[in-house]
């Protein structure tokens, strides 16, 4: 599950409502349609997402391939169990198939980071992280608002400001670069570019 998050930018609740008929391996994709919270020290049943009709994420070779042997090992408890198996059609649930307490998650997530000699993070960081590489990376604001299933465009960068700010200067040097080469064999000189317009 930790490998999800990371990721695919989703955020705690989404994964843990995440159902099997809901992941379609061959086409590498899953539609994020259900949620998983805890209310008053309770686990509550599946309830919608924010978007009722649910988003729809790609997902890469190497965490559709962590999700086929996820998948063996829940079949495995599943045929142990038998009867005593609770099927929710959970991707992400407890060894019987019941779903997984956020917070306990969320706990295990820092136990673990911290064994692994990580700075203390919280579960959450690792969809900033997300939201963070991606603009860096050249990802399109549009594809980053939709996989991380914001509302609209303008909160994607209110909520990631601080990407911005390195953004500019990967921006200013590419601009720089392009306009440095106009002199090169094969590139447009930039007043002739300028003319053509």
């Amino acid at each position: 599950m930790f490998a999800f998050l990371a990721l695919t930018g989703c955020r705690r609740g989404e994964a843990l409502g995440l159902r099997w008929r809901d992941v379609d391996l061959a086409a590498r994709r899953a539609v994020i349609r259900h949620q998983i919270g805890k209310v008053a020290g309770q686990v509550i049943e599946i309830e919608s997402t924010k978007s009722d009709s649910g988003r729809s994420i790609a997902l890469d070779p190497g965490l559709i391939a962590r999700l086929e042997a996820h998948r063996v090992r829940q079949d495995t408890n599943r045929a142990l169990l038998g009867r005593g198996y609770v099927d929710r059609d959970l991707v992400f649930a407890n060894e019987d198939g019941s779903a997984l307490d956020p917070e306990g998650v969320s706990r295990v997530f820092v136990i673990q980071a911290s064994r692994l000699g990580l700075p203390r993070i919280r579960l959450h960081d690792l969809r900033h992280t997300w939201a963070t590489l991606a603009p860096q990376n050249g990802v399109h604001p549009k594809v980053v608002q939709e996989r991380l299933g914001h509302a609209n465009i303008a909160i994607t960068p209110q909520t990631y400001s601080h990407v911005i700010p390195t953004m500019h200067e990967q921006a200013a040097d590419l601009v720089a670069g392009v306009i440095a080469s106009a002199g090169q064999p094969n590139v447009v000189p930039l007043r002739e570019a300028v003319d053509n317009q």
